[in-house]
């Protein structure tokens, strides 16, 4: 197959790495694309959001099959105008993406789909809003309902934190339309886990579970980021867990959907917190998480070229199981200092001998990360996040020290990552714990 990977990302990057050692992939192309993506096929000038551009791009290519790495373009409508012209796409139609891009329709197919959540409540007033969060005056989410770049999600640990995130929302309108509607959530207590599957509209892959670390700082501080790091499996994921996961949360809404004419195909991903009472959803994103991707590809045994492919043409059924490998894997993500606020770009990078340099303990995947326009060969910064350095092991331990020790070799001006990226604590939950 020709496949067409959309997106410029760390994730993107990932994911056309994974489909190059594909036995069903003869050539990778990637639009707009990075410095990583590069070295694996070719990259095409078009923007992730220009859905004519991509259209007529897999069409002249011969592409066999599009691979959608973000959340907009699937929003726009790209997997529904590939299917009008005859080219499988894996990632949702528009009316099944929007589990991501409204998070009232998603709160809504999850009650009738009869999956567990937090309490809430949709505001297309802020006066209403803000009278809800004076009733309620105890820590709450404000959440914008559109896409907002990851950025509409507001942790609210008392009254004036709410109204402001409120008023920020829907009077200052700092996400634009996105913000017209709010959803206000009760603010959950308990580890967070992001749980990925296949699906083909009516089955659902084995699941695969990885941590995120949204905060910039170490021990969870400072202000709210793309995403500093990912590991997996988590110590407290076992199969009673995936089980309970896929069973009751994952499957159920995917046939709610399929209910409503909208059937979901590509990856779902389900962000969740695990309280005393049993898992919660948080959020469903329509496509894999960043950088979470980079943490899970490396561990994804079957072939994703003949699993994609089934899943955007409706037979996943038809490959066999999908395998995941338990060998654990940590993702630390170099940032350009000043990230998530004001950054430079342009800042030459040390220490990558070559996009997509590799070994068979640790990898890198390149997000932020462009090559000069000299042709000297040089790579430079051109983000916030510039790229995952990824560890493999036997264990966590083993695998966050590759992660540490090839971040170490690799320096640009101002760049900055946490040190705390899969640091076990004695503390942390057991899979008993969890699932009891």
């Amino acid at each position: 197959m020709r496949v067409l990977v959309v997106g410029s990302g760390g994730r993107e990057h990932a994911l056309a790495w994974r489909l190059a050692r594909s036995s069903t992939v003869t050539e990778i192309f990637a639009a707009p694309g990075n410095s990583g993506t590069a070295s694996l096929g070719t990259n095409l000038p078009i923007s992730e959001t220009d859905i004519d551009g991509l259209v007529d791009a897999a069409g002249d290519r011969m592409i066999d099959l599009v691979v959608a790495g973000p959340e907009v373009p699937l929003a726009l409508g790209l997997s529904d105008r590939l299917a009008a012209a005859g080219i499988p796409c894996f990632g949702p139609t528009r009316a099944a993406a929007r589990l991501e891009a409204s998070k009232s329709f998603a709160r809504d197919v999850q009650d009738a789909a009869g999956v567990a959540g937090p309490e809430y409540r949709v505001f297309r007033s802020a006066s209403a809003a803000l009278a809800y969060a004076e009733h309620r005056n105890r820590p709450l989410v404000v959440k914008a309902d559109g896409l907002a770049a990851g950025k509409g999600v507001a942790m609210c640990a008392n009254l004036e934190e709410a109204k402001t995130a409120i008023l920020t929302c829907m009077q200052d309108r700092m996400f634009g339309d996105a913000g017209e509607t709010v959803v206000v959530e009760e603010w959950l207590h308990g580890p967070e886990v992001s749980v990925f599957g296949f699906t083909d509209g009516e089955n659902l892959s084995a699941v695969v579970a990885a941590t995120d670390y949204k905060r910039a700082g170490e021990g969870d501080t400072g202000p709210n980021t793309g995403g500093m790091g990912s590991y997996g499996p988590p110590a407290f994921w076992d199969e009673t867990l995936a089980e309970r996961v896929s069973s009751e949360i994952m499957l159920p809404v995917i046939r709610e959907l399929a209910s409503r004419g909208a059937p979901y195909r590509g990856a779902l991903y389900c962000g969740l917190m695990l309280t005393e009472d049993g898992p919660r959803v948080l959020e469903f994103n329509c496509r894999f998480g960043d950088p979470e991707t980079q943490a899970i590809m490396p561990r994804l045994v079957s072939d994703p070229g003949e699993v994609m492919m089934a899943c955007a043409t409706g037979s996943l059924n038809d490959v066999g199981p999908v395998e995941w490998s338990n060998r654990p894997t940590v993702a630390v993500v170099m940032a350009s200092g000043g990230y998530p606020g004001s950054y430079r770009t342009g800042v030459e990078i040390s220490g990558l001998n070559s996009p997509g340099a590799e070994s068979d303990d640790s990898l890198v995947f390149h997000a932020g990360v462009s090559s000069a326009e000299d042709n000297s060969g040089r790579l430079l910064t051109s983000g916030g996040r510039v790229l995952a350095c990824v560890g493999m092991g036997d264990d966590i331990e083993q695998a966050r020290g590759h992660a540490y020790r090839r971040a170490a070799e690799i320096s640009f001006e101002g760049a900055y990552y946490r040190r705390d990226i899969a640091e076990l604590h004695s503390d942390q939950p057991t899979a008993f714990q969890i699932t009891r």
